[in-house]
């Protein structure tokens, strides 16, 4: 393989101002599009020695061919450029967030003469706002016939509005006071508007001064003896606090705010936006895509920034996990978009974090549906049929396997600096986890993880040729393992399999395949190779090895903290004066074994049935 590709420029070539750069193929179509301060440090990381380059950037730029470059004056000229550009071009290598859905909104025609509130997925109507997206039409639908008690503006089709203008005649809805028949002359079309008007800033947050307004004027009413006035302003507030009950007030009634959370690993990103309008939570989108390139997460976040307001207006706040290294020009970029979609008052978009307060805490929210998100995509996709037989038959054919790998066993090792060193095998038969077969082992010495491995696939393989398909010997009681696999799989990159391949030669064992899958890049090592196998990013046989080796991963963790925990209680055991219950005490007062090893004695005689003299013994043993 080559050190770098033939059209590399000189260093000298490339200037060092700001700017923006794009990728072509042979073609000319525009594989990616980037930004930066300094066109040749960005530049010059494409063009390092290619087996230093991240396996998908690697991919990038050996099917490019050409590579140009725009200078501009700043940074913000150069993110405004890198935004135009993707938009124009779509290239295949730049993260899309879209929508894994089509959300359903509340929608008012403020352009037409006569507003029109509707339900509607359809984003490109002319003239109309929008509110949302919300996650359930149901639920906007009830909302929307609340409303229109306290807001009675047309909410009936073209065709239905027409035929009562030709009749002279309202529908059902103008006869029961849901709507004030403009179509009939009941109010002129302007009064009409300005009651879409009312229902459009109420939607926009306004509610409380509406609700203020309501009241106010239902206590002078009954003042004045106005008894059906008052009744009437009575019914819109009831209809009004029945439509607020259905969004949560989570933060003050004053705040506009826009509150990401993003969950990624190597190969696909999740994106949560919760949009908070009054203080109340007034819609929820999300996004899952792959990632073509390797993006950290203040890369992730200015790209889903970028994204999230093509057809939307950014709040004056936005809240995100991570700012990215261009927040201040970003800022600018959402403040211009702003500004264009609400010329008066638009006011300077602010994007920061959030560190403490209830806006803390909501993010920590949003941020556990994005990982709720991430694992329920890659588990979807996992185990659906279709998906999983593609992955066994794609990873038959990357491994050069004479059959699909019906059977595969994953196996993780888990330790603590050294100490309660245990390892995992956990079992998938035709893509799904096979719990019930899932084994532990227990290593009591070992230099590393390397001869972790071995050790575990010797204690394997010493039993490959006994396996019966019951799960336990009937006669010694002990769990045998069901049947031999077709793969085995390591986690780890070439130590590792080296590791395991001397356990099966060791063992005879010869049809059975192996391989390790190496977690920084996704490789997959088979043994006796220089060059790892590259499964496509977005391929299902690389999120079925993602998951698998998960999976052990998590199992593993699971046993080696069980054994922690019995070493702890095992050394109080030995402690005169504390006895079982004593113990557990002490471990659910402290919630953990680290809180109790960090404890001073008087924070241990603080515990139920702990005195002071017994405190300071716990305290000396658990420091021996």
């Amino acid at each position: 393989m080559a050190d770098t590709v033939h059209y590399r420029p000189k260093a000298g070539e490339i200037p060092t101002q700001p700017g923006v750069y794009r990728f072509r193929d042979a073609t000319g179509r525009v594989l990616y599009v980037g930004k930066a301060n300094s066109l040749r440090a960005r530049l010059s990381n494409y063009f390092a020695p290619l087996r230093s380059l991240h396996e998908r950037t690697r991919r990038m730029v050996l099917s490019a061919d050409s590579v140009e470059w725009t200078v501009v004056g700043t940074e913000f000229e150069a993110l405004q450029l890198e935004y135009t550009w993707i938009k124009e071009f779509d290239p295949p290598f730049n993260v899309k967030f879209r929508d894994d859905k089509t959300y359903p909104y509340l929608a008012i025609t403020l352009g037409d003469p006569v507003p029109r509130v509707l339900v509607t997925r359809n984003k490109n109507l002319s003239g109309a706002r929008y509110f949302g997206p919300y996650t359930k039409v149901w639920a906007i639908r009830e909302t929307v016939d609340q409303m229109l008690k306290a807001f009675p503006m047309r909410s009936c089709s073209d065709s239905t509005y027409k035929r009562a203008e030709q009749t002279g005649r309202p529908c059902l809805l103008g006869e029961i006071g849901k709507c004030v028949a403009p179509c009939v002359g009941r109010v002129t079309k302007e009064e009409h508007k300005s009651v879409a008007v009312d229902f459009a800033s109420f939607m926009g947050g306004n509610d409380s001064r509406y609700l203020a307004e309501l009241n106010a004027k239902m206590k002078k009413a009954a003042q004045e003896q106005e008894y059906e006035a008052a009744a009437r302003y009575r019914d819109q507030l009831g209809a009004l606090e029945a439509a607020l009950s259905k969004s949560t007030v989570v933060l003050h009634d004053d705040v506009d705010v826009d509150i990401f959370g993003i969950a990624h690993d190597e190969l696909a990103a999740a994106v949560q936006q919760f949009l908070v309008r009054g203080g109340r939570i007034r819609g929820v989108r999300s996004w899952v895509v792959d990632k073509e390139l390797d993006l950290d997460l203040g890369g992730l976040v200015d790209t889903v920034l970028q994204n999230a307001y093509e057809d939307d207006v950014p709040p004056r706040e936005v809240i995100v996990p991570e700012l990215p290294a261009d927040a201040a020009p970003l800022e600018l970029l959402l403040s211009s978009i702003r500004a264009d979609r609400l010329p008066r008052g638009a006011g300077r978009v602010s994007i920061r974090t959030a560190q403490r307060g209830e806006k803390a805490a909501l993010a920590l929210t949003v941020a556990t549906n994005a990982k709720n998100s991430l694992m329920l995509y890659k588990t979807r996709r996992s185990g659906d049929f279709v998906a999983r037989s593609q992955a066994l038959s794609d990873i038959q054919k990357a491994l050069g396997m004479p059959d699909a790998p019906l059977r595969m066993e994953c196996y993780d090792v888990s330790h603590l600096s050294g100490t309660n060193i245990v390892a995992s095998m956990v079992v998938f038969e035709d893509g799904l986890p096979r719990k019930d077969q899932y084994r532990r082992f227990s290593i009591p010495d070992s230099t590393d993880d390397t001869q972790s491995i071995y050790q575990t696939l010797s204690r394997r393989l010493a039993n490959v040729g006994e396996e019966t398909s019951r799960a336990d010997d009937a006669d010694t009681g002990v769990k045998k393992f069901a049947y031999r696999p077709n793969l085995l799989i390591v986690d780890g990159g070439q130590p590792q399999v080296a590791a395991a391949a001397k356990a099966m030669r060791e063992a005879g064992v010869t049809d059975i395949q192996l391989c390790g899958i190496a977690k920084r890049l996704e490789e997959i090592w088979v043994p006796d190779s220089d060059y790892p196998v590259i499964l496509p990013r977005n391929s299902d046989a690389l999120f079925l090895f993602q998951r698998i080796r998960d999976e052990a991963h998590r199992f593993a963790i699971s046993y080696q903290r069980q054994k922690r925990s019995s070493d702890i209680t095992s050394q109080l055991a030995t402690i005169p004066g504390l006895g079982p219950s004593r113990i557990r005490e002490l471990l659910r007062h402290f919630g953990s074994v680290k809180q109790l090893r960090a404890a001073q004695p008087d924070a241990i005689a603080e515990v139920k049935g702990i005195g002071p003299a017994l405190s300071e013994v716990i305290y000396r043993a658990l420091r021996q």
